[in-house]
């Protein structure tokens, strides 16, 4: 069965963790993209790095998804600085969603709502486009 990944943020093509990047620094086979996609959800503004709040009411959120070797799966967690366990700001999911026509099950890492704090929540639904304008 393949794996499948929803990255939204820091994980994206050229941005500061970006998956293709990462996975070739472990040494893990590189990620296949798969296209774009979008997941309803308001994106929060924590810097260096967004969070994303799924909200079926929201405007879709752009992302990309990549067809991974799930090797990189414990990797993205460290990234994210998830915990299976508990108490970290992004959790683990799965999501099923249209790409190019394909319906996919995709993991992806929603922000804990606990962990928002002051996060700016903003009406962005593409974090590159939003970090590169901000920057102006």
């Amino acid at each position: 069965m393949d794996t499948y990944v929803f990255v939204y943020g820091t994980l994206r093509r050229g941005e500061i963790n970006d998956l293709t990047a990462a996975a070739a620094r472990a040494g893990l086979p590189a990620p296949e993209y798969a296209g774009l996609a979008s997941l309803r959800g308001r994106l929060y503004d924590f810097g260096d790095w967004p969070g994303l709040l799924p909200d079926p009411d929201a405007a879709p959120v752009t992302g990309d998804v990549y067809r991974i070797d799930p090797a990189l799966l414990p990797l993205m967690d460290a990234i994210e600085e998830y915990d299976p366990a508990g108490g970290s700001c992004f959790v683990r999911r799965r999501l099923r969603l249209e790409v190019a026509g394909r319906l996919l099950d995709c993991y992806y890492y929603p922000i804990d709502p606990a962990h928002i704090g002051d996060a700016i929540r903003t009406d962005a639904t593409d974090w590159v486009v939003h970090r590169k304008t901000r920057m102006r």
